[in-house]
């Protein structure tokens, strides 16, 4: 009875110890993976999320700008124009 408990416990270390490796390989190929996806993706000129938001803002701000402009122009040529009277 005592040889069987050590065989069932021999077995539960070596059990426990193959997961335990497993799931460190599983862990380095999950970053090797991720390594190599982003030297991928960084080779195909993707911009970052925050390079987007600040082109986003500078796109939106001459926006704003132009339609600021237009007014003006629209005066000024309003203004220019002859009128009959």
């Amino acid at each position: 009875m005592q040889t069987e408990n050590k065989i069932f416990g021999d077995l539960a270390k070596l059990f426990n110890g193959a997961a335990g490796t497993l799931a460190g390989v599983g862990r380095e190929a999950e970053a090797g993976a991720r390594d190599r996806m982003r030297e991928w993706v960084g080779g195909l000129d993707f911009v970052s999320r925050d390079e987007f938001e600040a082109v986003k803002a500078m796109a939106a701000a001459a926006r704003d700008e132009n339609d600021v402009l237009r007014a003006r122009l629209d005066a000024l040529e309003a203004a220019s124009k002859p009128q009959n009277g």
